[in-house]
């Protein structure tokens, strides 16, 4: 799709998102390969985006850092989208809150024995 001068939301550079959302420049087409962001383009061929690009790559980025998939985020996307879903998407999501709130539970047993080995080590130089 080509974006005309007379567009009313003014669209940003690949490397604006980028900064913005403080990822690489190929992450960014990465997301674009996947589906998960949609770019326009200039009449010069360059990838132009709508401002809440910047917060959707963040999104994607919590995600991935959660362990989802781009397939299962692609699949989050119309709940983002609408804030609308259906039964499906509701056990899905709820069963990804499910699976972070275990990792959660794991990584905070992981922080207490940590703490509890810096107790013991501060008490015996």
């Amino acid at each position: 799709m080509t974006v005309t001068v007379a567009a009313a939301e003014r669209l940003i550079r690949i490397g604006e998102v980028a900064r913005g959302a403080g990822v690489s420049v190929r992450a960014v087409r990465y997301y674009e390969q996947q589906g998960l962001l949609i770019a326009e383009r200039s009449p010069s061929g360059q990838r132009l985006y709508r401002q809440d690009a910047i917060p959707l790559v963040r999104f994607f980025q919590q995600m991935f850092a959660a362990g989802l998939t781009s397939r299962r985020i692609t699949e989050l996307l119309p709940c983002w989208d609408s804030g609308h879903t259906d039964a499906q998407q509701r056990a899905m999501l709820r069963a990804e809150r499910e699976r972070i709130q275990a990792k959660i539970d794991d990584l905070q047993a992981a922080l207490d024995h940590l703490d509890e080995v810096i107790a013991i080590t501060d008490t015996h130089p």
